[in-house]
This record gives C-alpha cells, sequence and structure tokens, in this order.
C-alpha cells in the first residue's frame, strides 16, 4: 500500500449561507456542494457560488452527466439542476446511515459510514447490486479513470484513500492534516478531488496523485 501526505491545493468558504459541507459532487463546470437545506454550484476557479437549489441535503451528492442525486437522511432523491425538482427518490442502501455518494457505469455508489461498507446501486429501484467492506468509517465516495478512492473521518484522523473494487482492499492512502476531515469527495476527472469538510463549513481540492 502506498501512503503520503494530502497535498491540499486551495480552500474555499466557509461560506456565510451554507453552515456545512456534506456531499460534493462536480458537473464538469461547477463543484455542487450539499449544505444540509441546499445544494449549492460553486465556481472553483473564482471560488463564487453561482446558485443554490432548495432541497434536502444531509450527505452525498453525485451526477451522472443530467441529473443530480442527493442524500436525504433515508432517501436519494433525483433532481432536476436545470429546475431544481425532485424528479423521484429511491431508499437509501443504509436507511439513514449513509454518507458518500458517486455516480459511475449506470449505477450510484453508496458510502455507509458507521457501517464500513460501499454498496452499488441501482439508480432506479435502489436495489444493492454489490457490497465493498471497508474497515474505516466510510464518508466521501468517488469513481475516476476506473479507480475507487473514498474518504475515511475518525475523531481527528482522516484520509482518502484507493481501494480494490471487489475486494475493499486498501491500495493507497493520501493522509489530511490532523483535524481535517473528509465529508464528501468527488474527482474532477483530472488532477484534483474535492473534498467536503463537515462542520467546519470549508470545501478542499486536493491534488491526484498520478
Amino acid at each position: 500500500m502506498k501512503k503520503s501526505q494530502a497535498e491540499i491545493i486551495r480552500e474555499y468558504g466557509p461560506f456565510d449561507n451554507a453552515p456545512r459541507v456534506n456531499g460534493v459532487t462536480f458537473d464538469g463546470q461547477h463543484v455542487w456542494f450539499a449544505s444540509g437545506e441546499k445544494l449549492h454550484a460553486l465556481n472553483p476557479e473564482s471560488g463564487e457560488q453561482v446558485r443554490t437549489i432548495d432541497v434536502a441535503s444531509h450527505a452525498g451528492t453525485a451526477f451522472d452527466g443530467r441529473y443530480l442525486y442527493q442524500i436525504a437522511e433515508d432517501q436519494i432523491h433525483k433532481v432536476d439542476p436545470k429546475t431544481g425538482k425532485i424528479l423521484s427518490t429511491i431508499p437509501a442502501p443504509g436507511h439513514g446511515g449513509d454518507s458518500g455518494l458517486a455516480w459511475s457505469e449506470g449505477s450510484l455508489w453508496v458510502g455507509q459510514h458507521r457501517g464500513r461498507k460501499i454498496y452499488e446501486i441501482d439508480p432506479e429501484t435502489g436495489a444493492i447490486r454489490r457490497t465493498i467492506e471497508s474497515n474505516r468509517i466510510v464518508t466521501g465516495v468517488t469513481w475516476v479513470d476506473g479507480e475507487l478512492w473514498h474518504g475515511t473521518w475518525e475523531g481527528d484522523e482522516s484520509d482518502v484513500r484507493r481501494v480494490d473494487p471487489v475486494t475493499g482492499e486498501v491500495l493507497e492512502r493520501l493522509e489530511m492534516p490532523e483535524g481535517t476531515g473528509v465529508s464528501g469527495l468527488e474527482s474532477d476527472g483530472r488532477d484534483r478531488f474535492y473534498a467536503g469538510g463537515g462542520g467546519s463549513g470549508k470545501l478542499r481540492a486536493i491534488r491526484r496523485p498520478r
């Protein structure tokens, strides 16, 4: 297993209208983050918010190329980012113990924090397709270039780790500075991750190792 210190490239926030940063996703142009009662779209170059959507947003956020998905307690809402309308709802696999959310290859991937699992689920029905076990509390989840990464956060210790999507074996760890937690996690598809900072109200860009 490779281990290194996470390189934080940039910090955003805290924001006046967002008490926390829960889930995080990226639509190719904007970083979306969940603050509890709203979804916020941020321009990562300027650091400015460009819009918000009023929707319950207690945990992970994902984008499938057209629609947003948002964990709200024990449900996952499919949201049209153009109108802010909830289009459909499925049950969350952790029944309220859910954390991260990602989209990849036609499936939603859901972190279960205290259950220490990642589920692959059907985005139409919520049916579980695969379960991956972890040895740490799971927070944000993301896929990039066929690699599965997730955040962890226990006490003052947090990291971003790459795991084998079949066995759950930890292949690489990026250790966050002490006291710096990872809630949501998303890749920009290139050289950085965006990581939510939970109750700190901050969003951080982390360099993705190559």
